[in-house]
């Protein structure tokens, strides 16, 4: 998983999911659950790379920091709380699902 596109689609296969462009800047999109609004993915593209910031639980925030080193802390956002994926393809696409979906289950 590379692209832009290919992280939309594969958000778009959770329950409820939708995107949204609330910063009036086509390069940041957000994926929101429909019930409650809450973003779970925030997708952009910087340093050449497209990146996805995922929420994490506190106990696996670390765990995935160290695993891979193309996961950092968000930019942007809460340290503690939110990481980085850069999606330069060092990153198992199966692992890139996992914490978008570990992070959706903590909104939803």
């Amino acid at each position: 998983m590379k692209t832009r596109e290919e992280v939309i689609t594969y958000c778009k296969t959770l329950a409820d999911v939708y995107e949204d462009y609330p910063f009036h800047d086509e390069n940041w999109t957000v994926m929101r659950y429909r019930k409650n609004k809450k973003c779970f993915a925030y997708i952009y593209e910087r340093e050449g790379a497209v990146w996805v910031n995922v929420k994490c639980s506190p106990e696996w925030i670390e765990f995935w920091r160290n695993a891979w080193e193309s996961v950092v802390p968000a930019y942007h956002m809460n340290k503690n709380h939110w990481n980085s994926l850069i999606l330069d393809g060092t990153i198992p696409g199966q692992d890139i699902k996992r914490m978008i979906a570990e992070s959706y289950d903590l909104i939803v």
